[in-house]
């Protein structure tokens, strides 16, 4: 037991030595560095940076921003620029679209009022061929019923006397033959009793009466003396 009482007081003093012995060397460290820092500090104030490496780096590293600021800047008017082109082709692409607008309108309007007077020419053409066919259905009953007067005249008008000329009587008694000329063609006709002429028939032929043609209880006689005549 008194060994090891003795052992453990002999460590404790060397511990306690140890401590003492480092206390002036922390101290010492402390001051150390308080000195470096204050050193720093005054270097870094007193540190003059003109035309150093440091003012040239920094320099250049502006002219770089500077420049890159510029590109974008001259992109930027670039596209202003096209923008500003853009605007204008488009304001005038509206203004043609409008001016043609404008003008399709006007061609409707004017293909429509030609339409509209074609109509009203045909309308016109129309009444007035309408009117034509009534006046010429009109003119032709009134020629066809003056044609029908004309031909009832012309039938019951009839004058043998000047459509003919008795040319010779020939034969005896009841078989007496005549040849009468048509005045119009020149041609001789061979007649006897009962033959028609023109609608007339013979009913009789004699030297001294010549030619007695007879229709609906109308006589007419062709003999020499109305040849005269």
């Amino acid at each position: 037991m008194s060994n090891k009482k003795n052992i453990f007081s002999l460590s404790f003093l060397v511990a306690a030595i140890f401590a003492v012995m480092a206390i002036p060397a922390f101290c010492a460290e402390s001051n150390v560095d308080e000195e470096m820092e204050n050193l720093s500090a005054d270097a870094v104030a007193a540190y003059n940076v003109d035309g150093s490496l440091f003012e040239q780096i920094t320099n250049l590293e502006q002219e770089k921003v500077l420049m890159q600021l510029e590109k974008e800047r001259a992109q930027l008017d670039l596209e202003l620029d096209r923008l500003a082109a853009e605007k204008i082709k488009l304001h005038m692409e509206i203004d043609s679209l409008s001016g043609r607008a404008e003008q399709q309108q006007q061609e409707l309007e004017n293909a429509q009022a030609k339409l509209e007077a074609e109509a009203e020419k045909l309308e016109r053409e129309k009444e007035a061929f309408a009117a034509e066919t009534e006046a010429a259905a009109a003119r032709a009953t009134s020629s066809s019923s003056s044609s029908s007067k004309s031909d009832e005249n012309t039938e019951t008008g009839i004058n043998l006397s000047k459509d003919y000329r008795l040319v010779n009587v020939f034969g005896a008694g009841a078989q007496l033959q005549a040849t009468i000329k048509n005045l119009s063609t020149g041609q001789d006709k061979r007649i006897s009793v009962g033959k028609v002429v023109d609608g007339y028939t013979v009913k009789s032929i004699s030297l001294d009466e010549g030619i007695v043609f007879v229709k609906d209880g109308n006589t007419q006689t062709l003999n020499v003396t109305s040849n005269a005549k």
